[in-house]
């Protein structure tokens, strides 16, 4: 990295524009930045890791915005630089407020960063190329040609105060990231944790095949069950050596252990296969010969219970002789039959009948039932004649009522008339107090309107007098400010005039003319005229600071002028407003005064109604009143007319009641009557019919019972007993010819000759030869279900066994290669027992590195300790089991004894730190794959040396000259403006700091 120019705009103390030339700056490889306390000299550092980076270096809380600034000026920073062979250009501006362009106030200006290229032309002339206006683009271009991060530029490039010796008591962790990342180490690191990857993806592949096999073992385990005894050898996955060739050789053994349990097991079956084929075949003999024995006896049995019903066959072939004369009378039966038949029915019919007659009617004839019945009727037509007497008095029956309703009606009519007429007066009053009330309350309004358009005027003037008091309080900060800028403009120009007159020699030395006499002393010779200083203001100066004076000093009499307008103001509001009284409070009071007037009006709008129903109640009194008397002139009409009424009723009544008797009405009568009439006229004809069908009954039981004993039955009744029907009859037949069949088929199965030889024999036993073929059957399927669970429990072994010998063959590998990958990772990782000091493959590179930045460090910490102090790489392993590799010890030749970096006084620690910082840069930039570190920054530091060792460390610095290397200083150390030739001097002002290059060593 090469710094070329640093360009600074209302940045930090620099209120405005400045520019450092590093070119020149450095042109010697050593310079110094000095000045008075709080000048801005860290702050110029600060403004490169800005540039940089975006923020300060990260242990200052820098303010960016310079508050000595103008408003209108921006806060930036441009860095010209060559990083990695590419020359750069910086421009960052951070968030700020700026003034709006138009209209008052500031608005926010967000952060911008401009990065450009220096791109050379084909004729030399070059141009600045724009890269990107990316925040996150230009800070990934920036780190990754610095290679660093800016705690770690902060470490190493830029060493501000208290941060000094940081990298050299860092520790190991640290150290290894801050020289990991200058070396580009990453690599080895990379390879580690593809080494991890790596060992994990085989373990998981591992552990993968390591399952299959412990589950296949476990499959093999379940199928072989406990007779195989599998458990002896089993392999286990707490036992990952086991679970190779241990395990097949155990596999193998227990299929050839399932293949002759299954020779065995087959063996048997066959034994038992033919056991049961001899069973089956003496089984099957003996239930024939049980069969045909059974058959002779049922055959037995069976005409046996046949020759037992012959006394029945005969009885049912003298029923059916029987039945065939039968059949001759059935016609003359049949005749006798029906007369009976009719005969009951007509006894049946006229007790019926009878059964609705009353007591008086119940023992009559014929006859006497037929004259009963005519009387009956003649009663009836002397009813009729009544009917319309009874329909009159149903009609007067109903006009009464209709009457009585009317006369009910009329009477509550009356009552409600003279009910409302009691209550009117009442409503008469309330209306009148109601009209009365509403103009009461239209004179109220009247009073709150006018209160109300005085109190819209005092609120009016309440806000007008806010409004000028808060425009007061806007001013009073504005001519405060005015004051104040008129106050800087003032000592501006007093602090410009007293320049001026301190360099008034100068400046009269400019309107010297060799020859020409001194306007001063006279003299035409001039031998040593007064030089200008760099910064002398001159007349136009002075004159500018005098009308920005007056310019301020107008501006501050003018607001002050309008303070004083807005003040009278505001008190003459105040006094239209009645006083101090908030703006709240009298738009509360506003508000309840409009509520008032709004009650009121609300009032008042009730006297049109009230008017009018008063009017509406004196005109239904009126009504109310005629309804009253119109009501009591109908009332007594319909009295009248009810009483006249009522007389008729009574002789109709009186006339009706006697022909009615016991019944409500005579319709009610006439049809009782009738019905009576009707039952003894039928029950006339039934007692008629009895007495013919008797005489019908009587010769048709003498023609049968001729014909009976004609046909040889001593009666009715026994002809009547044989009859059958014509399916009765074949029924008789069919159950004859059956019985005759049966008989000779049993006859015929006894005379069989394999049935008749087995009935000689002695009896068959068949359950007994049943129950021997069970036992040969059970045996049989217990020895082929043995054969068969032995036949797949083989198979089964057999295609496990098979498929174990793949996952060894697969697991084989990758346990060799996990092993292999496991052990080189613990050895580059610092893991492993082999590797004794815990030391990582990156920090193993970085110790070689370190050593070579040790070395390059100590040729110079020993000319600065008076060759006192080595610094010392140490890889002595860590205690409590940390990282080692990367440790650094010092060793003090005056004892010989190595002791820690911690325990070095403070200006021992600064030129030690100094003496580390150069030696990595020196290893950075002669390593091919780092970056150059062309420049240092040291911040302070060098006031806790001696003289001498100030001395030593100086003529280290002088040194890197010869190297093309850069080192800038701060300090306040007099000694090193008189050693150093190029100076940065900043000072500070009221109006905020500069700087200026000096050149020359100060005497």
């Amino acid at each position: 990295m090469r710094l070329h120019s640093l360009h600074l705009q209302a940045f930090g103390p620099f209120a405005g524009t400045h520019t450092v030339d590093f070119d020149t700056l450095t042109r010697d490889g050593l310079f110094l930045l000095h000045g008075d306390t709080g000048a801005g000299k860290s702050t110029l550092f600060a403004a490169i890791c800005v540039a940089l980076y975006g923020e300060p270096p990260t242990d200052r809380k820098l303010q960016l915005r310079s508050d000595h600034a103008p408003p209108g000026l921006l806060t930036e920073v441009t860095l010209d630089v060559t990083l990695a062979g590419k020359r750069l250009r910086i421009r960052r501006v951070p968030a700020q407020q700026k003034p709006k362009v138009r209209g008052e106030g500031t608005t926010q200006q967000p952060a911008e960063t401009h990065l450009s290229q220096w791109s050379p032309g084909p004729t030399g002339h070059g141009e600045w190329e724009p890269l990107s206006r990316s925040h996150r683009e230009a800070a990934d271009e920036i780190k990754a040609l610095l290679g660093m991060s800016r705690q770690q530029f902060c470490q190493v490039v830029l060493l501000p105060q208290n941060e000094f010796t940081r990298f050299l008591r860092a520790g190991a962790s640290d150290r290894k990231d801050l020289l990991g990342k200058l070396f580009h180490t990453h690599r080895f690191g990379s390879i580690e944790n593809w080494l991890a990857a790596r060992k994990n993806a085989l373990a998981a592949q591992r552990d993968e095949a390591r399952t299959s096999v412990v589950h296949l073992t476990e499959r093999i385990q379940q199928e072989a069950g406990e007779e195989l005894e599998p458990h002896q050898g089993a392999p286990s996955a707490s036992d990952p050596a086991g679970l190779t060739g241990p395990a097949l050789a155990w596999a193998t053994a227990l299929h050839a252990k399932a293949v002759t349990h299954e020779r065995d097991a087959a063996t048997a079956a066959g034994r038992a296969e033919e056991e049961l084929t001899a069973f089956r075949d003496g089984e099957h003999a003996v239930r024939e010969l049980a069969a045909r024995q059974e058959a002779h006896r049922l055959a037995g049995e069976r005409l046996r219970a046949l020759d037992e019903q012959a006394e029945r066959q005969a009885d049912l072939a003298r029923q059916r002789q029987e039945a065939l004369q039968g059949q001759k009378v059935a016609p003359l039966l049949e005749a006798a039959a029906n007369a009976a038949g009719r005969h009951a029915g007509a006894q049946e019919a006229e007790l019926r009948a009878r059964a609705a007659l009353g007591p008086e009617h119940a023992t009559l004839d014929a006859a006497g039932l037929t004259r009963a019945g005519q009387r009956l009727r003649a009663d009836i037509g002397a009813l009729h004649a009544l009917l319309p007497d009874e329909a009159a008095l149903q009609q007067h029956q109903t006009d009464l009522r209709k009457l009585d309703d009317e006369r009910q009606e009329l009477v509550q009519d009356l009552s409600d008339a003279q009910a409302w007429l009691e209550q009117a007066p009442l409503q008469r009053t309330q209306l009148r107090a109601r009209i009365e009330a509403a103009r009461t309350a239209e004179e109220a309004g009247r009073g709150h309107t006018l209160a109300l358009n005085l109190l819209d005027a005092r609120v009016d003037a309440a806000e007008r007098r806010d409004a000028y008091v808060a425009r007061i309080g806007e001013a009073g900060p504005e001519l405060a400010k005015a004051q104040h800028a008129t106050g800087r403009a003032a000592r501006e120009h007093i602090d410009i005039r007293r320049r001026r007159t301190d360099g008034m020699a100068a400046e009269l030395a400019l309107g010297l003319i060799d020859g020409e006499p001194c306007a001063v002393c006279g003299s035409p010779v001039h031998p040593d005229p007064a030089a200008p200083h760099p910064d002398q203001p001159t007349a136009a100066d002075e004159k500018d600071a005098e009308s920005r004076h007056t310019q301020a000093q107008h501006t501050e009499r003018e607001l002050r002028g309008g303070l004083q307008q807005l003040q009278q103001q505001a008190a003459a509001a105040r006094g239209e407003a009645g006083g101090d009284t908030a703006l709240a409070d009298l738009v509360a009071e506003r508000t309840a005064l409009r509520d008032r007037l709004a009650a009121a009006l609300e009032a008042a709008s009730d006297s049109g109604p009230a008017t009018e129903e008063l009017v509406a109640l004196e005109r239904r009194h009126a009504r109310t009143d005629e309804a009253r008397t119109a009501a009591a002139t109908r009332l007594a009409a319909a009295d009248a007319a009810y009483e006249a009424l009522a007389q008729q009723m009574e002789e109709l009544d009186r006339r009706i009641t006697g022909a009615r008797a016991e019944d409500p009405t005579l319709a009610l009568r006439i049809a009782r009557l009738t019905r009576t009439a009707d039952h003894l006229t039928t029950a006339a004809e039934h007692c008629g019919a009895t007495v013919r069908t008797a005489a019908e009954h009587e010769e048709s039981a003498g023609a049968a019972d001729r014909a009976a004993r004609a046909a040889g039955f001593d009666s009715l009744d026994a002809a009547a007993r044989a009859r059958r029907s014509d399916d009765e009859l074949r029924t008789l037949q069919e159950e004859i010819d059956r019985w005759r069949d049966q008989r000779a088929v049993a006859t015929a199965r006894l005379e069989e000759p394999g049935i008749a030889a087995a009935a000689g024999l002695p009896p068959a036993d068949p359950e007994e030869a049943a129950g021997r073929l069970d036992a040969a059957t059970a045996r049989h399927t217990a020895a082929a279900a043995r054969a068969a669970h032995a036949a797949a429990r083989a198979r089964a072994l057999a295609d496990l066994l098979a498929r174990l010998t793949t996952q060894v063959e697969c697991l084989e590998p990758a346990e060799r290669v996990h092993r292999t990958v496991d052990h080189l990772h613990g050895l580059i990782n610092g893991t492993s027992p082999g590797n004794r000091l815990r030391m990582q493959l990156e920090a193993y590179v970085l110790a070689a590195r370190l050593e070579e930045v040790v070395a390059a460090a100590n040729t110079r910490l020993t000319r600065m300790s008076d060759h006192r102090y080595t610094l010392v790489h140490s890889d002595v392993r860590a205690s409590h089991g940390a990282r080692s590799g990367l440790g650094l010890k010092i060793t003090d030749s005056w004892t010989g004894k190595e002791r820690d970096t911690d325990t070095l006084s403070g200006g021992e620690s600064f030129f030690a730190s100094l003496s580390l910082a150069l030696g990595l840069a020196d290893v950075v930039t002669a390593e091919s794959g780092g970056q150059a570190l062309d420049t240092l920054f040291i911040d302070e530091g060098f006031g806790t040396l001696d003289e001498d060792t100030l001395l030593k460390v100086l003529d280290v610095l002088d040194d890197l000259r010869a190297h093309d290397r850069t080192v800038g200083v701060i300090s306040h150390v007099p000694e090193l403006r008189r050693r150093v030739t190029h100076r940065l001097h900043v000072r500070k002002t009221t109006t905020g700091s500069t700087v200026a290059l000096l050149t020359g060593a100060e005497q």
